[in-house]
């Protein structure tokens, strides 16, 4: 029988992502569930978010036309967003994301409630 090696995935096979220029607007335009515009021409479509450990997040993006890959860094939540999730859990209403809207419910990883969209944590279970 042959030894079957362990594989690896690396996790970003292409290097790091480029930056994105106007990520205040792409913010917006992302929070909306629109469709990004890329720097080459045709439109971003996510791959996938990044949580990092400060409470914020990056999300991945390829470029359709060009198979670029480009992040935009989500800033981590406000003391105003917080503040409308626990009063949303207070209600007994599953709270949602304050950025995306009714529509997305916030997720439950450990202790945390994370938007599975953006990736920030809006607070603690």
């Amino acid at each position: 029988m042959a030894k079957q090696r362990a594989r690896s995935v690396p996790e970003e096979p292409l290097g790091e992502p480029l930056s994105l220029p106007e990520p205040k607007k792409l913010h917006k335009r992302y929070y909306a569930g629109l469709q990004l515009p890329s720097p080459q021409g045709g439109f971003l479509e996510p791959l996938r978010v990044r949580h990092e450990d400060d409470g914020s997040a990056t999300v991945i993006f390829e470029c359709t036309t060009s198979s670029l890959r480009y992040a935009l860094p989500i800033p981590r939540a406000t003391r105003t967003e917080r503040t409308r999730v626990k009063e949303l859990q207070a209600e007994g209403v599953d709270p949602y994301c304050p950025r995306h809207g009714p529509g997305t419910r916030l997720l439950r990883a450990g202790q945390e409630l994370i938007c599975p969209l953006c990736g920030v944590t809006f607070g603690k279970v």
